[in-house]
């Protein structure tokens, strides 16, 4: 599965996995892919470091790169405690009034901040770029958009390709226009936050608008077949996040959660603003169902959003409260039905995608000539009687 981005980068598979787990984005990297490890749930630049080393330690000098949540234009000097104050009182309270009536227990004061969605912000979304640089990433890759533009021009001299996520032909071009190398063509089926546009309508598109720069097809993607249909669409490579989840390398903290994406099904998922503010595809659950109630508060808009719900996720997942138990997934869940090492899942991709190659290669060479007195009146058949029936 070989593209020349592919070969830019010297990976041996044109698949780009996303993870939060750094021993998931290491395991793709050494089965030939570029494991890109997500930043945003460090808020100790510290804790991404001492992962960072861990994955220098664990690739076998294979590359990996790095995910960041870090809109450009973003307002400098805003601190976490800044947006806290922006939460109203009725929402809070709404997320305590849901926990109570699902029974999920409060937290020790030791685990009161649980999970943040900080990355966004300035202070917090530098210093992990100040730690990451410190370390050989091949690739830095921003989930909103293109980063800021010195961000840019420091991965560069850095020797890091800038990729950026785009979920319409639009957003692609402006993309392009910012500097960055490779542009996530990020479909509907997606898991986490996503555009309105299916990814076999939207990586073409993309294709086209910003043509030469390597794109990489995202959305729906899990099969060798499916990696076959992104390059065939013109794609230089696959960004691929859900199928990771429930590897043998994953680390999702509960083993309830695991066995809910092992038997959900490619309709189990929904778009819901539920988590971040922005719509994100996740598993459909009490949760989601909730906050997307007419009759609730609704969703604040990020961050506001992701402040809000931190600690409650915390509470849901560590009690393992199952009826609001979810996480980001794309539709592609429906075939994550077994637990894989990452090499297994690399080797059913690679075996998937030779017999997608060797069924376009056969539908391209056109029909086999009969051989003579292989025709319907062979072995004494009369000429015009047609096959015998069944």
């Amino acid at each position: 599965m070989q593209t020349e981005l592919s070969r830019r980068l010297g990976i041996e598979h044109a698949v780009f996995g996303f993870t939060p787990f750094p021993a998931v984005a290491a395991a793709i990297s050494r089965a030939g892919g570029l494991g890109v490890l997500g930043a945003v749930r460090y808020t100790d630049p510290a804790a991404l470091s001492r992962d960072l080393d861990w994955m220098d330690a664990h690739t076998g000098g294979r590359p990996y790169g790095l995910d960041v949540v870090m809109p450009a234009g973003r307002a400098e000097g805003v601190t976490e405690a800044d947006v806290e104050a922006m939460i109203p009182d009725g929402h809070r309270h709404f997320v305590e009034e849901l926990l109570a009536r699902h029974g999920v227990p409060g937290l020790a004061a030791g685990d009161r901040r649980g999970w943040r969605i900080t990355g966004w912000l300035e202070d917090v979304a530098r210093a992990q770029l100040d730690a990451a640089f410190d370390h050989p990433l091949a690739l830095l890759a921003n989930a909103l958009g293109p980063p800021p533009a010195d961000v840019v021009r420091r991965a560069h001299a850095h020797g890091t390709l800038v990729a950026a996520l785009a979920g319409s032909a639009r957003h692609a071009t402006r993309h392009a226009d910012a500097g960055i190398d490779v542009v996530v063509a990020q479909g509907y089926e997606a898991g986490g936050h996503t555009g309105e546009i299916a990814t076999m309508v939207l990586t073409p598109e993309i294709v086209r608008a910003v043509g030469p720069l390597p794109v990489l097809a995202a959305g729906g993607i899990g099969s060798g077949e499916q990696v076959a249909a992104g390059l065939a669409l013109g794609a230089q490579g696959v960004w691929i996040g859900s199928l990771w989840l429930t590897t043998e390398e994953a680390d999702l903290g509960s083993p309830a959660l695991t066995a809910k994406l092992l038997a959900a099904g490619s309709g189990d998922t929904v778009r819901s603003r539920a988590l971040s503010g922005k719509p994100a595809r996740q598993l459909r659950t009490a949760w989601t169902e909730a906050w997307d109630d007419p009759s609730g508060p609704g969703p604040l808009p990020m961050p506001l959003q992701g402040l809000l719900v931190a600690e409650a996720l915390t509470r849901i997942q560590k009690y393992e409260a199952a009826p609001l138990l979810g996480t980001p997934v794309g539709q592609i869940v429906g075939s994550m039905n077994t637990r894989r090492s990452v090499r297994a899942v690399f080797d059913e991709l690679t075996k998937g995608f030779e017999r997608a190659v060797a069924r376009l290669d056969r539908i391209a060479a056109g029909p086999v000539p009969a051989e003579p007195g292989s025709g319907p009146g062979h072995r004494g058949a009369p000429a015009g009687a047609g096959p015998a029936p069944a």
